[in-house]
């Protein structure tokens, strides 16, 4: 299914639109184990119908983007556990048939649209499963990581999602390399750089990250996401200043990862009453990342209205 909605670039131009939360927490609320180095790609092939459900969840509570099981999967780490090319590309094409599916059954149950697909595209970091993600700084050159994620992108962007998302950027080589990445695929993109206070994960000022996609077509809008909510607001301010384009973001729920551990501490902070304040400095797609679900979104889209 092909989504006839009106463009995402023109409904964030009419204001804010809500994403969705973390797939991976409503997968595991589910009871499914995403242990896994794949994480939540291993059941586009095992458990694919999980998939739909968790999307739909989020439909339901009133999110208008869903975010594609994408994340983690790449040739590289499809090939680790035996799976081809070609499957895997199949499997790619399948994330965002399946959003697609889950934005078919809302809308069936009598949600109301538009509801969009953002495919999406994880660092490089994702696929080495070891938290690096985090940290950025691979020791790969600008072109070497244009050439990992390429091939990827141009599967996700066959399969007609409605926006790539390339998420969770650690640096501004990765960034480099993806807006490289994106030209001519003929599907709109937005940049979302994961943060440490008022830089990159790799130590960069924002400022200099978020300036990179100021001035390119394909993408449609610039921001955050898995950080921490207190950075989230000074980076809303910034990206749009800096930008001039609409802002993306989606924080964590306020906990940290302890990739050595592989588990959440801390207390959640996130809040809903942060969401007028991000609206009015600019946000237009607006969530949450890690360890927010849909009862959190559903209380995000009732404040912005949705």
């Amino acid at each position: 299914m092909v989504s006839t909605s009106p463009p995402l670039a023109e409904a964030l131009a009419a204001g804010p639109v809500v994403l969705d939360g973390g797939l991976s927490n409503q997968l595991e609320a589910a009871g499914h184990d995403l242990s896994d180095a794949l994480w939540s790609a291993r059941l586009l092939a095992e458990e694919p119908e999980a998939v739909v459900r968790a999307h739909l969840a989020y439909y339901e509570a009133g999110a208008q983007v869903a975010i594609t099981s994408s994340y983690q999967a790449t040739f590289e780490g499809f090939a680790r556990r035996g799976i081809g090319a070609e499957q895997a590309a199949t499997l790619l094409g399948r994330s965002v048939e399946l959003a697609r599916e889950a934005a078919g059954r809302a809308a069936a149950g009598g949600v109301a649209g538009p509801l969009y697909v953002a495919a999406s595209a994880g660092p490089y970091g994702a696929m080495l499963a070891d938290g690096s993600e985090y940290r950025g700084r691979y020791g790969l050159s600008v072109a070497e990581l244009e050439r990992f994620h390429r091939p990827r992108l141009e599967v996700l962007a066959a399969a007609r999602p409605d926006v790539l998302a390339l998420e969770t950027v650690p640096d501004t080589d990765e960034a480099r390399a993806l807006l490289r990445a994106v030209r001519g695929l003929g599907v709109p993109a937005y940049l979302s750089y994961s943060i440490a206070g008022e830089r990159t994960r790799a130590g960069q000022p924002l400022e200099e990250a978020f300036a990179l996609a100021a001035d390119v077509d394909e993408v449609i809008a610039v921001g955050v996401n898995c950080c921490a909510p207190d950075d989230a607001d000074r980076a809303v301010r910034l990206a749009a200043r800096v930008t001039g384009k609409p802002v993306v973001v989606y924080p964590n729920s306020g906990e940290s990862w302890d990739a050595e551990a592989r588990a959440w501490c801390g207390s959640p902070a996130f809040g809903t009453d942060r969401v007028a304040g991000w609206a009015a400095d600019g946000a237009r797609l607006i969530g949450g990342c890690c360890r927010v679900g849909p009862d959190v979104i559903a209380e995000l889209a009732a404040g912005l209205g949705g």
